[in-house]
C-alpha cells in the first residue's frame, strides 16, 4: 500500500485530547484545581452522582486509599471531566478545535463525554458501577500486573503468551504491561534487554479475569442512551475510529476484558496528521509516551491550572474543527481508519435505500480489511470518496439523508 502521510496531512494542523487511566493519579493532584472557580462545585455534583467523594480522594486521601478501584476509576474520570470544563469553558467551542479525542482504559469513558456521546452524569454512574464490578473481580483470583520495558516487542509477547500471560496494555514506545495470575507473573522471564517493574493495581485489568465485570457493564450499557461522537474518537480496542454511540458503549463495555492497543492509538493519530496533543489530569503518563512514540508532535500534559495559558495557546496554534460535521453523524458513514477504500460487490448509487447496517465496502490498511457499515440506514445523498480512493481516519465516505428506519 503506498504511504499516504503526506495525501492526509498536506501541511494541516490537528489537535487531539487525551484522557489516562488508571494509575496516573497521585495524592493531592486535584488541590490545586479548587482555586479554579467552580471545580469544587463540579466536584461536588459528581461526587453525589457517583457515591465517591471525589473532593476528599483527589485533595487529602493516600496512595493506598486513592490506588482502590473503586475509588481510582472514578476519580480519574471525574478529575478529566471538571478540568475539560477549564480548557474549553463553552463546550461548544471543543467541536470546532480539537481535531480528534482518545483515552486510555478508563480514560475512555472521558473521552466519550468530551466527544458528546454520554453525558457527564451518565459517565458517573458507568464508571462507579465498572470500578466495583472490576474490584469484585478481581477478589476472585490473585492476579496482577507488570510493566515490561524495553525488548523487543515480539519477544516480550512471545515470552509472556509462554507462562499464560495476556498482553494487557501495548502502549508503544517499548512499553507492554503483561497480567495474570500471581503464578504466572512469577514465572515469567522477560527477554534480553527488558526489564520488569510490578504494577501496585489490584488484579488482571483487560483481560480474561474480567470478564464477570463485562457482562454487568453490558446490562448497563443496553439501559444508556447516547449521541454520535461530534469529533473523531479513537478506540482502545484497534485503534479505529468510531462515529457510532452505541458501537462506542458497546466497545467501553468490552474493553474491561480486552487488551488496551495504545499503540495502535498512536499510530492512528500519525496517520490523522496530529500536530499537537494536550493530556488531560492527572497528566503525564500518555504525554510521555507521545514523546517517545509520536516524534515532532508538540505536547502539553495540563497538569495545575498553572498550564492553562499554554493550553490555550496550543489550542489556538493547532486547533482545526474535525471533519465530521457537528450535525449528527448518522447522516455521515466515515472511515475507521487509514487506508484504501473499496466499495462492496453491491454497488450503491445516489438515491438507493440502505437498510440498517448494510455493508457498502470496506477499508483495506497495511493490516488488515476493515468493513464498513451504514449503522443507522438511510437514502444515499452523495458519494463522498470513489472506489480506490486513499482515506484518512474520521474523513466521510457516504452521505446519507436518514429514513424512518434511521431513528
Amino acid at each position: 500500500m503506498p504511504d499516504l502521510g503526506g495525501y492526509l496531512r498536506k501541511g494541516s494542523t490537528v489537535l487531539v485530547v487525551v484522557a489516562p487511566g488508571q494509575g496516573a493519579q497521585t495524592p493531592g493532584f486535584l488541590t490545586p484545581w479548587l482555586d479554579v472557580p467552580g471545580i469544587a462545585e463540579r466536584l461536588e455534583w459528581l461526587s453525589l452522582v457517583s457515591g465517591v467523594d471525589l473532593l476528599t480522594h483527589g485533595t487529602k486521601s493516600d496512595t493506598d486509599t486513592i490506588r482502590d478501584t473503586a475509588v481510582a476509576q472514578p476519580l480519574i474520570v471525574g478529575a478529566g471531566l471538571v478540568t475539560l470544563l477549564s480548557l474549553f469553558p463553552h463546550p461548544s467551542a471543543a467541536f470546532a478545535s480539537i481535531g480528534a479525542g482518545a483515552g486510555h482504559s478508563v480514560g475512555e469513558i472521558t473521552a466519550a463525554v468530551g466527544a458528546g456521546v454520554l453525558t457527564a452524569e451518565q459517565a458517573m454512574v458507568f464508571v462507579r458501577e465498572r470500578g466495583k464490578a472490576m474490584a469484585q473481580a478481581s477478589a476472585v483470583t490473585q492476579t496482577g500486573m507488570a510493566a515490561v520495558l524495553g525488548g523487543d516487542k515480539e519477544e516480550v509477547i512471545a515470552a509472556a503468551t509462554e507462562v499464560g500471560l495476556t498482553c494487557a496494555n501495548i502502549n508503544g514506545a517499548g512499553q507492554i504491561v503483561v497480567a495474570g495470575t500471581k503464578a504466572q507473573l512469577e514465572s515469567f522471564t522477560p527477554p534480553e534487554g527488558a526489564r520488569v517493574r510490578a504494577l501496585e493495581v489490584a488484579g488482571a485489568f483487560h483481560t480474561e479475569h474480567m470478564a464477570s465485570a463485562s457482562a454487568t457493564l453490558g446490562r448497563i450499557g443496553n439501559a444508556l442512551s447516547t449521541h454520535d461522537p461530534r469529533i473523531r474518537l479513537i478506540s482502545n480496542s484497534d485503534g479505529q475510529v468510531v462515529h457510532d454511540g452505541r458501537a462506542v458503549v458497546r466497545r467501553l463495555v468490552s474493553q474491561v476484558a480486552q487488551p488496551v492497543r495504545w499503540d495502535l492509538c498512536m499510530q492512528t493519530m500519525l496517520d490523522l496528521g496530529v500536530t499537537a496533543m494536550i493530556e488531560i489530569p492527572p497528566a503525564g503518563t500518555l504525554t510521555n509516551l507521545a514523546k517517545r512514540a509520536m516524534p515532532g508532535v508538540e505536547t502539553l500534559a495540563l497538569k495545575t491550572p498553572d498550564d492553562l495559558p499554554s493550553a490555550w495557546k496550543l489550542i489556538e496554534k493547532h486547533g482545526v474543527k474535525s471533519t465530521i460535521e457537528t450535525s449528527p453523524t448518522w447522516r455521515l458513514v466515515i472511515a475507521p481508519a487509514k487506508g484504501i477504500f473499496r466499495t462492496a460487490d453491491v454497488a450503491f448509487a445516489e438515491g438507493d435505500s440502505l437498510p440498517p447496517h448494510t455493508h457498502v465496502g470496506y477499508i483495506k490498511t497495511s493490516r488488515e480489511e476493515i468493513p464498513i457499515h451504514a449503522p443507522h440506514g438511510g437514502t444515499i445523498i452523495e458519494w463522498l470518496t470513489q472506489d480506490g480512493d486513499p482515506v484518512s481516519p474520521g474523513a466521510p465516505l457516504l452521505r446519507l439523508h436518514p429514513t424512518e428506519q434511521s431513528f
